[in-house]
This record gives C-alpha cells, sequence and structure tokens, in this order.
C-alpha cells in the first residue's frame, strides 16, 4: 500500500516551467548557458563573460530582453491614469519620447521601476522588470479605475531585442531608413528594420549608446539574424544576462531586488529626482515619499554609493560594510569584478557618515575577512 491521496491529486504543486522567448532554440544552437530568470530561460553566457562585456564596450553586442513585460495603456486619459499610479509627470510626455519612472506603493516602497514611451497622444507602452510585470499589471488596473483609460496586457506582443555599444549606430544604419541621427536619447519612433516593423527606441542599460527594438515575436529571429549579419564585420557578439549585470554595475545604474525593493524609497536610492510632486492631482505613495524627501534632504540614514576594491577578493549582495572600527555601517546590494576597471566594485547603501566619496577606513566583510574599500561616486564608467 501506499500513502498518496485517494483522489490521485499531487501533495504539492509543481512550481510552473519556465517560459521561453522566441529566440529560444536560437540561443541553445549558438551553446548559451541558460538560466532561470524572473519565470523564464534566458542566456546567462554564451562564452566568455568577460569578452562579451567587453564587446558591448569597445563594438556591439546583442541581447534577446524579451522577458520584459511590456503593458498597454490607451484612451483620453491614459495620462492622466499614469500620473495617478506613477511618481512621474507622464501626461507631460511628448508623443516619441521616453521616461523612466517608477511605481510605489502607499508607504513609498518602491514596487518596480519603469520605462514609459508615448506612441501617440491616447497611447503609452510601459516596460516592467519580467519578475515585477503581474505586479505593476495589477496595480495600474487598479489605479485606472475610473478614468477613460485601458490597460492592456502586451507581455505576449512583443519580443524585445537590443543592440548596444558604439558600432550599433552604424549597425542599424545598415537595416534601416529610420532616422537614427534624430532619435535622441530616451526617446522612440516606428520604422522598418531588416523588412521587420519595430518600434526603436534609445534608452539602454549599459552604459553604452544603444537601441532597443520591439517587434511581433514571430519576426525576432529573422531580425537577430539580421543584426548578427549585419554587425560581424563590426564585431558585435550575442551576450547574455550575465555581462549585462557588470555592464549596468560599472554604469551606476539600479537593479530592481538590489539597490531597489519595496523597503526602499526613490529618495534613498538618490533618485528622487524621478518624483514629481509638481504635476496636477494625486497619487500613489505622495504622503510618505514627501516625508522621505524631507528626510533625505536632512537626515538620511544610508546613502547609496560606489566602491572601488583595493584588492581583488569580490563582494555580493548582503555582505556588510564595516568601518575602522569593525561596525557594521551599510550593506552591499550589488557587486561583481569589472572588466573595464579591472578591479573589484560594489554598490552599497552605507550610513551618511561614510558616504563621500574618497571615505577611507571603510571595508567589506567577505567571510569574515575585511576588505578595504574605497568609497566613489557613482557611477564607476562614463562613455566618452
Amino acid at each position: 500500500m501506499t500513502d498518496a491521496p485517494l483522489t490521485g491529486a499531487p501533495v504539492t504543486d509543481a512550481p510552473p516551467a519556465p517560459r521561453r522567448t522566441a529566440l529560444d532554440a536560437l540561443h541553445r544552437a549558438l551553446g548559451a548557458t541558460m538560466t532561470d530568470f524572473a519565470g523564464w530561460e534566458m542566456p546567462l553566457r554564451y562564452g566568455s563573460e568577460r569578452d562579451e562585456h567587453t564587446a558591448v564596450r569597445t563594438r556591439a553586442g546583442l541581447f534577446d530582453l524579451s522577458h520584459m513585460g511590456e503593458i498597454t495603456l490607451t484612451g483620453p486619459e491614459a495620462g492622466a491614469a499614469l500620473d495617478r499610479a506613477l511618481v512621474g509627470h507622464l501626461s507631460a510626455l511628448a508623443v516619441g519620447r521616453a521616461r523612466y519612472t517608477m511605481i510605489c506603493d502607499a508607504e513609498g516602497g518602491i514596487l518596480d521601476d519603469l520605462i514609459v514611451y508615448r506612441l501617440a497622444e491616447q497611447e503609452f507602452l510601459v516596460v516592467a522588470n519580467a519578475g515585477n510585470a503581474q505586479v505593476v499589471l495589477d496595480a495600474l488596473t487598479e489605479r485606472a479605475a475610473g478614468l477613460e483609460a485601458a490597460v492592456r496586457d502586451d507581455r505576449d506582443a512583443y519580443a524585445l531585442i537590443a543592440v548596444q555599444g558604439p558600432a550599433s549606430p552604424a549597425i542599424l544604419r545598415e537595416l534601416t531608413d529610420a532616422d537614427l541621427d534624430g532619435l535622441k536619447y530616451y526617446a522612440g519612433l516606428p520604422g522598418t528594420v531588416a523588412g521587420v516593423p519595430a518600434l526603436i527606441a534609445r534608452t539602454g542599460y549599459t552604459g553604452e549608446d544603444g537601441f532597443e527594438l520591439f517587434v511581433a515575436p514571430h519576426d525576432a529571429e529573422r531580425l537577430w539574424r539580421a543584426l548578427s549579419e549585419a554587425g560581424a564585420p563590426a564585431g558585435l557578439v550575442p551576450c547574455g544576462l550575465s555581462c549585462r549585470d557588470t555592464l549596468r554595475l560599472e554604469a551606476g545604474m539600479p537593479l530592481y531586488g538590489h539597490e531597489l525593493t519595496r523597503a526602499t524609497t526613490p529618495f534613498d536610492a538618490g533618485l528622487g529626482r524621478v518624483v514629481k510632486f509638481d504635476k496636477p492631482g494625486d497619487f500613489v505613495g505622495r504622503a510618505a515619499l514627501e516625508e522621505a524627501g524631507r528626510r533625505a534632504e536632512t537626515d538620511p540614514p544610508r546613502v547609496l554609493v560606489g566602491q572601488v576594491a583595493a584588492g581583488r577578493r569580490v563582494p555580493r549582495a548582503g555582505y556588510a560594510v564595516v568601518g575602522a572600527d569593525g561596525a557594521v555601517i551599510g550593506e552591499v546590494t550589488s557587486g561583481a569584478p569589472s572588466p573595464t576597471l579591472g578591479k573589484p566594485i560594489a554598490i552599497a547603501y552605507v550610513d551618511a557618515a561614510h558616504a563621500a566619496p574618497g571615505t577611507s577606513g571603510v571595508a567589506v566583510d567577505i567571510r569574515g575577512t575585511h576588505e578595504p574599500y574605497e568609497v566613489v561616486a557613482l557611477p564607476f564608467y562614463k562613455r566618452r
């Protein structure tokens, strides 16, 4: 006999299988190491993480970002709905432009950081992080209630391919007649790339110039192959999530779940500039964020800073930052070897008294050893 339930129902529910992007088979054919990331099977690397990182800094890299969550808002009050739901003034965004913003809870905690594109007078595209897409969709739906605005889940409507690096404009010019020279940073325009209809955006998450191409999933492989062929003479290579993380870390760009969480406000993260108190109407979290802004100006509990190692040991998220007396003064949120600097680097929240660039006597506790780190201003790297 067995003690299995007579109904035949499983004792526990199995976790859902990871989702796969439209480019999954191509990644595997290229020999990518795949990983489960936010419920998606994604390429971690194709070969050397350092080589992929260096390619983006010096030439160009090609990324599959189809795990990101796209949400469309339409209607006469779509802008007003976003003003109510988010911390930014999105109704003031010009058609064709994009804005970095955040969605917070009533206590000011960050639910996600977002990029919002205004595609038309009554149409906006919100791009959320993969792990938070459902939370953002639910919150936008709730916060748009009572307004003439429709919220649509478009996560299955798009594949997202990014080409990043100094050679990316020249590569893309070979495949499109869109006005890339006129496409400003944080803007987007409709066009055709390699015969594929696309929203061509210029935002980036690597610290380099580059483009994001929103296309229908059935066009993704065709576009990837065309970009690969056009970029081969310039040294373009496919890139995974691992080098994407070191690139954004060098550029001082925050990652949700690390620098940004529900326990932090935009002001805690040094991003209070994205909160627009002067926009019309109320918005979720306003009162809490006003208080957080006052606190950040007068008595910040901790400040987000960069740290560069004196030695070779690499810090990781969650490691304690300590002062000269060994007392804990902060915590690392992200850390990795920096291929560009040739040293380990970290982003950390530290007590305000230890946050000034050049502060000495600061260390990271790495498995019981206090490794010296210099406090520096973010970002670690800026492109020329």
